[in-house]
């Protein structure tokens, strides 16, 4: 199972996939086939929030383009946790000072699932920690 960061979502579907690694490219296209997607609905509130303030400019309408995002091939959103949201609440902020950061991580361990970013914050947490499992997304 594979936790995508919103970015990481985002990036492969809105034709900006130069942002991510040849390595991942094959990868997302061989985890989607094996249904193993998972997308957080933070990452669907961060998406319609970014869009919102004007930081992100979807190819259409931010609610048509949720909806096709959300149901591509190999994807499912995650579940959004009592166990999750407790997790995350323990990860401190000196850590991964983006709440939503820390939910996304906490998701992933909820899940044991790998976590797909290029967050270098995230990156480096997980290899300071070991508390979670990342693939980095720029390669």
């Amino acid at each position: 199972m594979f936790l995508l960061d919103t970015h990481v979502w985002l990036w492969g579907l809105e034709q900006a996939r130069g942002r991510l690694g040849r390595r991942t490219l094959r990868l997302l296209d061989r985890w989607a086939d094996q249904d193993a997607l998972r997308i957080s609905p933070l990452s669907v509130f961060e998406v319609m929030a970014l869009h919102a303030a004007g930081r992100v400019h979807l190819s259409r309408p931010a609610e048509h383009w949720l909806e096709t995002a959300a149901s591509a091939p190999g994807t499912r959103l995650a579940p959004l946790t009592l166990d999750a949201a407790m997790d995350g609440g323990r990860i401190g902020a000196n850590h991964l000072p983006d709440p939503i950061d820390r939910m996304l991580v906490a998701t992933a361990r909820q899940m044991s699932a790998t976590f797909v970013t290029r967050d270098r914050r995230i990156l480096d947490y997980a290899a300071e920690t070991s508390a979670v499992r990342v693939h980095d997304a720029g390669l």
